[in-house]
């Protein structure tokens, strides 16, 4: 894993300089990492699956705790999958779709490969923060570009600025959490998770860092504004990999801390509003991209729903659709792309006739949007089925989330409709049926490959089962009889909730249809609240930097002196004995040291000579040296003594070019003590003085000015010019000779 890791790290960085020499190969190129990533997670997935987690730890500051502890185990193993096998598609779609700039946007989309990889495989809380905002900041540079501005330059500071906040809050509740349970191994918290006041606080503060990543309702607005990417970072990042993040955070910690009370109440409540809310805007939208960006919240809203119940087969459930929901969601992306890439739009009133002129893009989108809609056999129905069975009444689990889950699931159907219709429908009278290019076979290649993974894993749903299957059973299972996945479990209830949700959707898509002022969109609230925020932040920092950011060295020094000495002092005064017993002195010879440096110091302070000053600097560095030399560290002395001699040299070099004293402050005693200046002379008295003010030049009124009244310049001769080079000028005439 670490070698897995260390691969990803080494070769982001060489695909720029191999960019120029391979050009749009060297997408291929990035591409054989992920792959390799798949190949060897496959590789190791029997051990996995038999009950035998991979581990790997590598000591860093082990004093302080902190090791890099990796760990492969059933719900890494479907994550890495996602991970790996969506990043071996989109990377070689995008060789096909972004014109130029290949190195940087390839190696950033293979350093977020590499994020995302180490963040699945974490198994210390530190460490998965430390790429957790490794894929933010990775995200905020595919986003904005390289030059770009406006718009995407926008988006990417709101997306860093509700990531990064969200991820900040997080970090203080991850910290709570180990301080809690004694370990900041994540294996061994959710094995013996903590209880009480802090947890619960830790619950709090984890989950807000999970909303804000997971794009969820009020804190949403980035992922639609992220649209404006190219269509492979929207695919990868926005639909499969890294929003998936606070997801896969919650199934992590679910079997431990699921029981906490803050968790289910905050968790349900949030998924469940963006659930149905962010599904009932996608079906206003006519952009196809931000449709299926609210459809991604909507869908996030029920995964987080699933994995935050504590449920056996909600997690079951929430296992199937994680793995379904990677598949159909980047495929309908990349089919987006390919749409706006031939035709030059995507939004749904400008489209007509695509059916027709790309019938292969079409069967692609039609495979993947049937698996998002619930229909039998994909993948999407397997796990649609399961969630409805999860929530039933009679289950003895958590049954009030299912009325929003059948109505997300309704909504889910007809924005499903909506997309494929205005994407495809029409009979191809618009100019865009008309002069449309058919896209090249390799360019929907990869759109029709993870389309086709759907369908396999909903007709192969045993082998995708045997992944979940490991997982679910860490959560109690609250039925008489285990739910197991299948494509048919008899005319059960589920059966019956999810044709209903369906005929539901395709009517109130019917009903919309009829009602076109309906699907008009506008200015979702959250835009203009983020435009408040941001406003009202950039504002705070302009006011808190213009008071503290004043030029002054000596202001600075005595915050940061300050600041250390109250929090020292507060850690000393509230901790139990932070430091133990405290000895003054341990030998009668560090008394005059001390002394001497204490003096060298007060002496620093009156000396007004440059070169006295910075001989009692050093005079008190080498006297901490011979503190650090009686206190047995004669390495530490050591490089005190050599840090000072070099200062002292490199300063009295300097020192050489500056006046040997330092420049006097004008006291108001100083200046009365000169005395008052002279008066300034007039100007027609007496010529310039280094007292006088400077004269400006003037111009006769404007009722003496005429078109042609510009004085003449006088012509200089030999003597003008010799008495020019004998002084310097002015603007206002020839200088004094005393300047």
């Amino acid at each position: 894993m670490l070698l897995l890791l260390a691969l990803h790290a080494v070769t982001a960085p060489l695909l720029l300089p191999a960019a120029r020499r391979l050009g749009g190969r060297v997408w291929y190129a990035a591409a054989l990492v992920p792959l390799l990533t798949l190949a060897w997670s496959a590789y190791r997935a029997q051990g996995v699956l038999d009950g035998r987690p991979l581990e790997e730890e590598l000591p860093w500051a082990g004093s302080l705790g902190l090791v890099v502890d990796l760990r492969l185990d059933a719900l890494s193993l479907l994550m890495l999958w996602i991970v790996a096998g969506v990043g071996v598609a989109v990377l070689l779609y995008a060789r096909h779709y972004t014109p130029r700039d290949h190195g940087r946007e390839a190696a950033l989309m293979l350093a977020f490969a590499g994020a995302m990889t180490g963040l699945v495989l974490a198994d210390n809380l530190f460490l998965l923060y430390v790429f957790w905002e490794a894929t933010t900041v990775v995200s905020f540079l595919l986003i904005a570009g390289r030059g770009a501005r406006g718009e995407r330059r926008a988006a990417a500071f709101r997306a860093l600025l509700v990531t990064t906040a969200g991820g900040l809050a997080m970090l203080l509740g991850l910290v709570l959490l180990g301080r809690a349970a004694g370990t900041y191994r994540i294996s061994a918290l959710v094995a013996d998770p903590p209880s009480g006041g802090t947890t619960a606080a830790a619950v709090v503060l984890v989950l807000v860092g999970v909303l804000a990543k997971s794009a969820q309702m009020p804190l949403h607005g980035w992922l639609p504004a992220a649209m404006v990417a190219p269509t492979p970072v929207s695919a990868y990042l926005h639909a499969a990999a890294m929003v998936k993040a606070g997801v896969y955070l919650v199934a992590r910690l679910a079997p431990g801390l699921a029981d906490t009370p803050p968790w289910r109440p905050l968790l349900l409540t949030a998924a469940l509003v963006s659930l149905v809310l962010a599904a009932w805007r996608a079906l206003r939208e006519t952009d196809l991209k931000r449709l299926l960006a609210y459809g991604t919240i909507s869908e996030l809203g029920l995964l987080l729903a699933l994995f935050g119940t504590g449920d056996r087969t909600a997690a079951l459930a929430g296992a199937a659709f994680l793995a379904a929901h990677a598949a159909f969601k980047s495929a309908l992306f990349l089919t987006v792309g390919v749409i706006d890439h031939q035709t030059g739009t995507r939004t749904i009133g400008e489209l007509s006739g695509l059916a027709r002129r790309m019938p292969l893009l079409f069967a692609t989108a039609l495979l993947a949007a049937a698996s998002m809609a619930g229909l039998p056999p994909l993948a999407g129905y397997v796990a649609k089925e399961a969630a409805l069975e999860a929530f039933l009444p009679g289950s003895h689990g958590t049954t009030w989330p299912l009325p929003a889950v059948a109505a997300g699931a309704a909504l889910t159907a007809a924005y499903t409709a909506r997309f494929l219709r205005g994407a495809f429908g029409g009979r191809g009278t618009g100019a865009t049926g008309r002069h449309a290019d058919r896209p090249a076979p390799g360019f929907v290649a990869p759109a029709a490959a993870l389309a086709a993974a759907g369908l396999a894993l909903g007709i192969g749903y045993a082998g995708l089962g045997a992944v979940a299957r490991v997982y679910a059973d860490e959560l109690p299972e609250h039925r008489p009889h285990p739910y197991e996945l299948a494509l048919w479990h008899g005319w059960t209830p589920a059966l019956g909730l999810s044709a209903l949700t369906l005929a539901a959707g395709l009517a109130l898509y019917a009903a919309l249809t009829a009602h076109r002022g309906t699907t008009e969109p506008g200015t979702p609230y959250a835009d203009r609240v983020h435009a408040r925020l941001r406003g009202g932040l950039d504002a705070a920092a302009l006011r808190f930097t213009g008071r503290t950011q004043v030029g002054s060295l000596p202001v600075y020094l005595t915050v940061l002196l300050l600041t250390v000495a109250a929090v020292t002092g507060t850690a000393a005064a509230v901790l139990p004995q932070p430091l133990g017993p405290l000895h003054w002195t341990s030998s009668a010879v560090e008394v005059p040291v001390a002394a001497g440096a204490l003096a060298a110091t007060a002496a620093v302070l009156r000396t007004r000579h440059r070169l006295t000053g910075t001989l009692l600097v050093g005079a008190v560095g080498y006297a901490v040296a011979v503190l650090f030399l009686l206190r047995g560290a004669p390495d530490l002395a050591l490089t005190q003594f050599l840090v000072e001699t070099m200062t002292l040299v490199v300063i009295v070099l300097v020192l050489r070019r500056m006046p040997p004293r330092f420049t006097p402050a004008r006291s108001a005693r100083r200046r009365a003590s000169r005395g008052p200046r002279p008066p300034a002379p007039s100007a027609a008295s007496s010529p310039l003085s280094p007292w006088s003010p400077r004269p400006y030049r003037t111009r006769p009124p404007r009722a003496a000015r005429t078109p042609n009244s510009r004085p003449r310049q006088p012509r200089r001769t030999s003597s003008t010019r010799s008495s020019s080079t004998s002084a310097p000028s002015t603007p206002w005439g020839r200088a004094p000779s005393c300047w």
